[in-house]
């Protein structure tokens, strides 16, 4: 492992040194959880067995599985000491309650938890074993990756946190904690949760994990971090049954997950947290709001006033401080909003702001002294916290349309002045590439210079080779550089109008004929879908034809259903 860094005194008495080396003995217990998960269970236990000496028990709690989840589990057990089983009489409805199963039947001195569908990567128990025994902490934390699937592509989660191995005396030297709600990447001294009765919200409460890291945090625990990838999440989006915090389509996973970060909230501040807890709410205004605004215009009329009412009735909590934390960042401006009118409005551009990066389109409203705010219908909405912000942390809009021809393609990208913020710092140039949305390869790398034009704006044409691209979909990725050398990474918003969004086939001198069609991601950025070559093009035409068939049998069946 690498050298930890310089750990900061800490006036507590240490926790009793580890009786051996770390990884010398068997000390860890994984505690897996499953409910009708047949398919995935099996290769969960098996990565936490494949640990190696460390682990000394797997305890798979299963939740009243009634898919044969339990038969598959005993079998596995009766050729693994390691592995003991724990079914429950009855199904918890969530993930909390088997979770506390685990920790009550755990008897190693350290555990840690692992979801059916997961796995864990190799060597992650040595890594945060050895972190954990090293530094006498009571909680070790590593990366996790989410890997989409069939795909395979992998995200890091809070990957800010893990970047080198660190030794914090208590969470409040690293507020950013609060964004980690996991509890999967993180190893426990098991006589740390008993002896603060650190347990999980029991039953179908879901993010029971924002509120168990609250109530982990609140305790005030030497934190390990390492910089090692310890679990992986795999998100299966096409399963039948998408996993409790995917299912977003309802309001009520919205009210749950309010309904959690109002708990940690109040847990942190009850434990004299300060810091963290005003942390957990602009983490609130950051991920969970923007996250959600993102998709209000894809939901109906009845949704999105529900989640405007539920949202404000949470801000108005907020005192001045809270707002005053990052007046600049998106997240307070999207709450600010959702604030101040009683009604949902504006949200194809909440949209825009609440994308990553954040996009700020115009009009770009000033109130009757000439200060920047929201909109005329807005004026009480602040935006000159904007002028003093670094123009590397600016919500910069740049409106991009692509247009396939016979020779080539061609993107023409368009950046808005903002409050005069973008002349002060000197666009000159803008680099453009496309990224691969499977495997996050990259191709088409160019640059090109930005031109002032009318109406406080900078334009610019860059030549695109789709054939080069290959098929697939590709999302366009821009850097903005500016006199000073500063660069900005942002995304384009793709302009709509006729013809600019449409499915075309073009001849290739490569593969012969292409089916480009640009569109508007659910942010609202420009991406291309490519299909290169005959067999390319049916393929697509073949899935439209199959998805109208099913839209046809659909409606066909609501029409005589009784």
């Amino acid at each position: 492992m690498d050298t930890m860094h310089p750990e900061p005194r800490d006036p507590r008495p240490a926790p009793p040194a580890p009786a051996s080396e770390p990884g010398a003995a068997p000390r860890v217990a994984v505690v897996v959880i499953g409910y009708n998960d047949r398919a995935h269970v099996a290769d969960a236990v098996r990565s936490a067995l494949a640990q190696g000496p460390a682990v000394a028990e797997v305890i798979a709690v299963d939740d009243c599985s009634t898919d044969g989840s339990d038969g598959l589990l005993a079998r596995l057990a009766a050729g693994e000491p390691r592995l003991r089983v724990v079914r429950r009489s009855v199904n918890s409805g969530g993930c909390g309650t088997p979770r506390n199963t685990g920790v009550e039947e755990a008897t190693a001195p350290y555990v840690m938890f692992l979801d059916s569908d997961d796995v864990l990567p190799p060597g992650a128990v040595d890594a945060l074993l050895t972190a954990a025994t090293r530094a006498r902490a009571e909680v070790a934390s590593g990366l996790c990756v989410r890997r989409e699937l069939p795909s395979g592509r992998e995200q890091p989660w809070q990957a800010p946190l893990y970047t080198a191995h660190t030794v914090l005396a208590r969470p409040a030297e690293r507020p950013r904690l609060v964004h980690d709600t996991l509890c999967v990447n993180k190893l426990y001294r098991t006589d740390f949760l008993r002896a603060h009765g650190i347990r999980f919200p029991e039953g179908r409460f879901l993010y029971e994990d924002i509120v168990f890291t609250a109530r982990v945090l609140a305790a005030s625990p030497r934190v390990a971090l390492v910089a090692d990838r310890v679990y992986v999440w795999q998100v299966r989006r096409s399963a039948e049954r998408l996993s409790l915090s995917l299912d977003r389509g309802h309001i009520g996973n919205w009210t749950a997950r309010v309904e959690a970060c109002a708990l940690a909230y109040d847990t942190l501040l009850g434990a004299g947290q300060k810091e963290l807890a005003r942390a957990a709410r602009a983490k609130f205004l950051d991920h969970e709001v923007r996250m959600y605004a993102r998709e209000l215009v894809l939901h109906d009329a009845r949704y999105q006033r529900e989640w405007w009412t539920r949202t404000r009735a949470y801000l108005a909590r907020y005192d001045t401080a809270d707002w005053e934390s990052h007046p600049a960042a998106p997240g307070h401006v999207l709450g600010r909003v959702v604030l101040a009118s009683p009604e949902p409005r504006d949200l194809d551009r909440l949209r825009e702001l609440a994308a990553r990066p954040a996009r700020l389109l115009p009009p770009y409203a000033r109130d009757r002294e000439g200060a920047p705010v929201w909109s005329a219908g807005l004026p009480e909405v602040s935006l000159a916290p904007l002028l003093t912000a670094p123009v590397a942390a600016l919500p910069l809009a740049v409106d991009a349309a692509l247009r396939p021809g016979a020779r080539a393609a061609l993107l023409r990208l368009r950046l808005h002045e903002l409050y005069g913020t973008v002349a002060g710092a000197g666009p000159r140039e803008v680099e453009v590439v496309w990224q691969a949305r499977e495997d996050d390869r990259t191709r088409g790398r160019t640059a090109a210079a930005l031109t002032p034009s009318a109406a406080d704006t900078w334009t610019a044409e860059v030549p695109v080779d789709l054939a080069g691209l290959g098929s697939g979909t590709w999302d366009l990725r821009l850097t903005l550089r500016f006199a000073d050398g500063t660069g900005r990474e942002v995304t384009a918003h793709a302009l709509a109008g006729p013809g600019r969004l449409r499915r075309r086939a073009v001849p290739s001198a490569v593969h012969g004929v292409l089916l480009v069609q640009p569109y508007a991601t659910h942010s609202g950025a420009l991406a291309v879908r490519v299909a290169t070559g005959p067999g390319g093009v049916l393929r697509v035409l073949r899935g439209r034809l199959r998805r109208l068939l099913r839209r046809g049998r659909g409606a066909a069946g609501a029409v005589t259903a009784p």
